[in-house]
């Protein structure tokens, strides 16, 4: 049962990739060169631990399918996530539109974000946690 548990866990971030690209073509979309801006990094919400974040494999996966990663993660040490995953992320919220936003990690700090101001027209939103069900109907 652990392993069985494990093995659903470690498939986690290429469902949510498989799932963010179907979202786009249904829409309409192009997967090869999107843009796609992930909220999270760390572990956990409102928490700066980086270690065993599965927010990785989400960032991979998306890579593979050929879009453009941009991570944001006021919780997260740049320079940690960089030696550890040797990957970018800013602190701050980017000011530029975004095929589509994944939701990996409900910090409170992403409850203020105005995601029409950063979402193309026909962008898409996935919300891993269900975070924002109450703040953006119909865009889930």
């Amino acid at each position: 049962i652990i392993l069985a548990g494990r093995r659903l866990n470690d498939s986690m971030g290429k469902y949510v990739a498989t799932e963010v690209v179907k979202l786009m073509m249904r829409k309409d979309l192009k997967v090869i060169d999107s843009k796609v801006l992930i909220l999270g990094f760390t572990f956990k919400e409102d928490c700066p631990d980086v270690r065993n974040t599965k927010v990785i494999d989400v960032i991979k996966n998306l890579q593979e399918f050929g879009s453009e990663v941009v991570i944001f993660d006021p919780w997260a040490n740049i320079s940690e996530v960089k030696n550890e995953y040797n990957i970018e992320t800013v602190r701050y919220m980017p000011q530029n539109k975004f095929d589509g936003i994944v939701l990996a990690v409900s910090h409170n700090e992403f409850l203020a974000i105005d995601f029409e101001k950063h979402l193309n027209p026909k962008g898409i939103i996935y919300d891993v946690k269900g975070f924002l069900k109450c703040k953006v109907q119909g865009k889930l």
